[in-house]
């Protein structure tokens, strides 16, 4: 049953490539690089390539969050995250994932790009991690 499972989700991460993901991803990169070019933004070029990586092979891998005392700088960048780039980014997303979902086989393509919505809203504070990893280890209660 694993193995099916990691079949499907290699064939889909194929699929996913050829059909945005890879610009997806290099728009990500792009973006880390000038946020690296500033001092001040590099925290947000570090989310940028950990957003370009997931966004390069999302099937198999899940968002999880990283507890609930992200810290005060986190929360501060998030903030400024979402008003300068993440709700652009987020409806970005939507748009491009509405004709994904016309054809049968863009529908996991188009819930896939829904499901970077989250990170890409918010990406101080997630980590990305396996799909079958044991969530209980990355879950804070």
């Amino acid at each position: 049953m694993r193995i099916m499972k990691t079949t499907l989700s290699a064939v889909l991460n194929v699929i996913w490539l050829l059909f945005g993901g890879l610009w997806l991803a290099l728009g990500y990169f792009a973006a880390g690089i000038l946020c690296c070019l500033l001092i001040v933004t590099i925290p947000f070029g570090i989310a940028s390539f950990r957003i370009g990586l997931y966004a390069l092979w999302p099937f198999g891998r899940t968002i999880v969050d990283r507890g609930p005392n992200v810290g005060f700088f986190s929360t501060i960048g998030n903030v400024i995250w979402i008003i300068v780039a993440g709700i652009w980014i987020a409806i970005g997303h939507v748009i491009t994932a509405i004709p994904m979902f016309i054809s049968i086989i863009g529908i996991p393509l188009g819930i896939a790009n829904l499901k970077l919505i989250p990170v890409s809203l918010v990406p101080l504070g997630k980590v990305i991690v396996p799909s079958d990893a044991v969530l209980p280890t990355y879950q804070r209660a």
